[in-house]
């Protein structure tokens, strides 16, 4: 086994490890984290010219973006979880978009997007 693929094995079990020991903000907080890095590796992947790499790391995020989405709880969220889910549907077009049109500002502007609620949803914990 090379190197970085003992690297990648660890970061897998490393990551598996906190999610069965996290809370459920904090499984919030790891998808959103886990969505700005695919969203910034993606970019990086555009940048390089790496098509097949760009889309499976767009698909990702897309994915990630679709997982928050999915966990909303309209009946207690109430308007805040529908502003969310619109909100999420947007991102999930943009990516969709910057994926065939290979703008990373679209990249930027759902990054941009994210870290927004992320920080919103680190306020409620230090809450």
């Amino acid at each position: 086994m090379n190197a970085m693929a003992a690297l990648k094995q660890y970061q897998t079990v490393n990551n598996q490890s906190q999610a069965a020991e996290a809370s459920p903000h904090r499984l919030i907080q790891m998808l959103m984290e886990g969505g700005l890095s695919r969203i910034a590796q993606a970019r990086g992947a555009m940048e390089r010219g790496q098509t097949a790499l760009k889309g499976e790391l767009i698909g990702k995020s897309i994915a990630i973006v679709a997982g928050l989405r999915e966990s909303l709880d309209h009946q207690q969220g109430g308007e805040l979880a529908g502003n969310l889910d619109s909100l999420y549907e947007y991102m999930i077009a943009r990516l969709t978009e910057a994926n065939v049109s290979n703008e990373p500002e679209l990249l930027e502007e759902v990054s941009v997007l994210l870290r927004n609620v992320k920080q919103g949803w680190d306020a409620i914990a230090q809450s």
